[in-house]
């Protein structure tokens, strides 16, 4: 808005910023954040932070509240920034929350888990009692700004893990997606999600991808922001995969136990003839060329069902269970025996 910049250069007050960094981010990309800032000549205060699934908590959330008091923030004009991957959004996103019942806030996500999910919607929270983001709230942020370059930084296995978000809302919502995954998946990994000019024969797949995945991500949450609508495409993979990432961290990614609940349900939907066998082994064929675990020993018929039934009590005692009915195309089915559970259960685990 022009008008909004014509008043912040003209103001005698001086810019002022707090941002939360992850540490690890801030290794990398510290000095150059803090350089802009005083290029800029904004009054700044850092605060980096190990935000892991191990330390998602209220306790840091109340440390993120004691600095943003210190530093006197103004909760009308001076967002919090948050840079890092979805753990570090969603405790600021919280904190933010929180502070003088609402203080707007950016997002500035760092993996590619994050800024495909984490920076889309309008979800925060932190673990409690052992139980994956059981505290939080809807407060969405100010803007979300997207940078891919900060995904060259991140480790093989970070771009998998945030390729299983991206597989989900392909398997939903869009065939042309899966295509994509299939197709360029490895050249996705080795790249690192940039784009690459003289790769004809790729196109820009890293630009296409990401698109696609948020454009769709919009479509699903944009009209059901605050989940009035308890029926939602975007929870599959979420219906075992909470239980699990609890029980096993650290060994499992988010994005990994969404993708071992997602082939569990791909064998509940070949049970059930809404995939045949060919379809069923493309969308294991594609988990694997993403280097995606498509089974995991923690995930016991005892976990699943203990996860099936906290599903229902936080979706109004329905399972509300996504199920791929083809590639690309999805329903949710309420009426999934226990018998065909144990069935698609047995055979993924002779596979």
């Amino acid at each position: 808005d022009p008008q909004q910049i014509e008043l912040t250069t003209a103001s005698k007050r001086k810019l002022r910023r707090f941002i939360v960094i992850d540490e690890v981010v801030d290794k990398l990309y510290g000095p150059k954040v803090r350089e802009y800032f005083e290029k800029n000549n904004v009054q700044h205060k850092i605060l980096a932070l190990p935000t892991t699934e191990e330390t998602k908590s209220m306790d840091l959330v109340l440390n993120i509240l004691h600095e943003v008091q210190n530093f006197s923030l103004d909760r009308r004009t001076e967002p919090i920034i948050a840079i890092g991957g979805g753990v570090c959004l969603d405790i600021v996103g919280l904190a933010a929350s929180l502070y003088r019942r609402r203080t707007p806030y950016i997002r500035v996500p760092t993996t590619l888990l994050s800024y495909v999910d984490a920076s889309v919607g309008a979800k925060n929270g932190v673990n409690f009692l052992q139980c994956k983001n059981k505290l939080g709230g809807y407060t969405p942020p100010v803007a979300s700004f997207l940078d891919r370059s900060f995904i060259q930084s991140i480790p093989r296995r970070h771009i998998s893990n945030g390729l299983g978000e991206i597989l989900k809302m392909a398997l939903m919502k869009h065939k042309g997606l899966f295509d994509l995954l299939k197709n360029h998946g490895k050249y996705l990994l080795d790249t690192k999600f940039q784009s690459c000019n003289g790769l004809a024969d790729h196109g820009d797949a890293a630009l296409q991808t990401t698109r696609i995945a948020i454009e769709t991500m919009l479509e699903e949450l944009a009209p059901n922001l605050w989940e009035d609508d308890l029926d939602r495409l975007v929870d599959f993979g979420h219906l075992i995969s909470p239980e699990l990432e609890m029980r096993v961290l650290p060994s499992l990614m988010h994005g990994e136990a969404v993708n071992v609940d997602m082939a569990f349900m791909t064998y509940v939907a070949h049970a059930r003839g809404l995939l045949d066998a060919e379809e069923k082994e493309q969308i294991l064929q594609c988990m694997r060329g993403l280097e995606l675990p498509v089974w995991h020993s923690g995930c016991s018929w005892a976990l699943i069902q203990t996860a099936l039934r906290e599903r229902l009590k936080h979706s109004g005692g329905q399972p509300r269970m996504p199920l791929p009915t083809g590639l690309g195309v999805a329903e949710i089915f309420n009426d999934t025996s226990e018998e065909t559970l144990e069935r698609a259960y047995e055979l993924w685990v002779r596979d």
